[in-house]
């Protein structure tokens, strides 16, 4: 067994922290504010099999200029921020190409085969007890032609995934949801979403286990450094701490120990924005995704979220809560119970690469050092499956592991 280090106290570190530690190794986790709310925290609480289409497709391009005219639409941009992330945007754009979205599906296909079970597992070692609710999801369409062309999608994905979808018209919807009472054209109900109680609750739970399986240090990373037989991991307080191996898990800042290494990776923040509700003003009895507006309303145990949609920005970028009090605007076209009293806003950083496939990785450098990152909209549902590969990297006893995650390779970012 090794000792291993793991920068990164999020979903997707602490789901690696979790298993390693679980298969007898010595982990080390650190984390600079674990009472903080990452992204991890956040989020829309989804187990979201069915999304395997990358953000960058040939069908988004056509809707990306109309998103950018509107400074609280879907899509955002911060325009003084465009010169750093024009490297990743150029990126972005190539990988919208049919063949390339295509791959990037197929890749998330193959990982979205283990999701449940892998999640399964990694709650029943953490001793988090029935944490999903099997809801299923609705996805609203204001046009009809729209509901269309989705509904063939959907078709084709639900067979690949083996779950069902079911279409619904605008009265079929009120039926089933009475609180949507506005206008539009009808959904898709989709049983291959389970909603988490709560992903705050399930974070948690998952970082006090790690708490007692393994050591933790409550500092950031930063530095990565090889030395002789083994790596150091830098704190901020200076303080080398040497280990067999490591794993890079600290989501966008992972781009920087990556420099340091001297390997190279696209990676910025989709900075999204939500409304906590902790008392509801209504109930649903299942997430609805309004999907021309590219935001969620998410039901947990004793709240509501709204929130969602992208805003390209640098990470210390100061947060534009505007967004969140849009989102909330557009759903009162569709419920019009909503209020704004008792909603808690929030923003945060999901670590994003161009081509919508997070990096899964041994180092092509030195594989003692392994690296879990850029998620993007989906580290809760991929969590608990990094969390295994990663364990299967370090371990090495699989060598079909290594193979099967060629497309998360961090050498697609490599020159030369």
């Amino acid at each position: 067994m090794a000792s291993i280090g793991v920068a990164g106290g999020g979903i997707i570190g602490c789901a690696v922290a979790a298993t390693l530690a679980e298969r007898g190794h010595a982990v080390t986790l650190f984390e600079p504010d674990l009472a903080g709310l990452p992204a991890s925290a956040g989020n829309a609480g989804i187990l979201a099999v069915p999304e395997v289409d990358p953000i960058a497709r040939p069908d988004m391009l056509t809707q990306v200029p109309r998103w950018l005219i509107d400074p609280l639409g879907p899509l955002t941009l911060r325009w003084r921020d465009l010169p750093a992330l024009s490297p990743w945007l150029a990126a972005f754009l190539r990988s919208a190409s049919p063949a390339r979205a295509a791959s990037t599906r197929t890749a998330l296909i193959s990982l979205m085969r283990r999701i449940e079970g892998d999640h399964r597992a990694l709650s029943g070692l953490a001793g988090i007890v029935d944490p999903l609710r099997a809801t299923g999801a609705l996805t609203l369409y204001d046009r009809e032609a729209s509901l269309d062309t989705a509904f063939r999608h959907e078709s084709r994905t639900a067979e690949e995934l083996n779950f069902s979808i079911e279409r619904l018209s605008a009265a079929e919807v009120r039926a089933r949801i009475p609180a949507l009472d506005g206008a539009f054209a009808g959904g898709i109900v989709s049983s291959g979403y389970q909603t988490f109680r709560h992903p705050t609750t399930y974070l948690r739970a998952l970082q006090a286990h790690v708490g007692r399986e393994a050591s933790i240090i409550e500092q950031a990373v930063t530095a990565v450094r090889p030395e002789g037989r083994g790596v150091a991991l830098t704190g901020s307080d200076g303080t080398a701490h040497r280990f067999d191996k490591v794993v890079i898990a600290a989501g966008v800042w992972s781009r920087g120990l990556l420099r340091g290494l001297g390997l190279d990776v696209l990676l910025e923040t989709e900075r999204g924005y939500n409304t906590t509700y902790e008392t509801p003003p209504f109930t649903l009895p299942m997430p609805i995704f309004f999907a021309d507006h590219g935001f969620v309303a998410s039901p947990f145990e004793g709240a509501l979220r709204i929130g969602g949609a992208v805003e390209l920005a640098r990470p210390e970028a100061p947060a534009n809560f505007a967004r969140a009090r849009a989102m909330r605007t557009k759903m009162r076209r569709y419920v019009s119970a909503l209020t704004d009293e008792g909603g808690i806003e929030w923003m945060g950083r999901r670590p994003s690469t161009p081509d919508s496939l997070p990096v899964i990785s041994l180092s092509p450098t030195d594989p003692r050092i392994a690296m879990a990152f850029g998620h993007g909209h989906l580290g809760l549902t991929l969590s608990a499956t990094t969390g295994r590969l990663i364990a299967d990297l370090i371990d090495g006893n699989d060598p079909d592991t290594a193979r099967g995650l060629a497309p998360f390779s961090i050498r697609r970012f490599q020159r030369g």
